[in-house]
């Protein structure tokens, strides 16, 4: 057994009959997302109690077409925090970009498309809507495919 192998085992997961039955419902009803489906058979593969099948990390991986960090990351998860975190996916705030255009500015952004263009001009284009915003302070910096996104939202 090699080093990697055995940080790898370093997590056992031992599934009381309630966590297995339920696992195995959640299975069966198949009206889950998928990554749900997936802990939860792998979960039931790595559950080394009497009635578990007792696989390793490679095999489950094999088995169910994933790969070994997912499969240690959900045993690892199980150990630590339990049943109902191992099946959940949890957001991280820092992953998700902050929104350019709040609701009070993406207001401020469709009234200035709607009012008359610039003197000269037969309509709004994104470029001047781009400067625009930036020079009505609005936001502080935006792109045409940002303002395009956010009309279209209201279109």
């Amino acid at each position: 057994m090699t080093a990697q192998q055995k940080t790898r085992c370093k997590f056992i997961v031992r599934l009381s009959e309630e966590e297995r039955e339920r696992l195995n419902m959640l299975i069966q009803t198949g009206k889950h997302r998928t990554r749900q489906l997936l802990k939860a058979r792998v979960l039931l593969k790595a559950d080394a109690s009497d009635a578990g099948a007792g696989w390793n990390d490679s095999q489950i991986a094999v088995a169910l077409d994933t790969s070994i960090d997912t499969v240690s990351r959900t045993r690892r998860t199980l150990v630590e925090e339990g049943l109902d975190a191992a099946l959940t996916r949890r957001h991280s705030p820092a992953s998700a970009r902050k929104r350019i255009f709040d609701g009070a500015a993406e207001a401020r952004l469709i009234a200035l498309a709607c009012s008359p263009p610039p003197k000269g001009r037969a309509r709004w284009t994104l470029q001047l809507l781009e400067s625009a915003v930036v020079e009505l302070n609005i936001v502080d910096r935006a792109s045409d495919n940002t303002i395009s996104r956010t009309l279209k939202k209201h279109a």
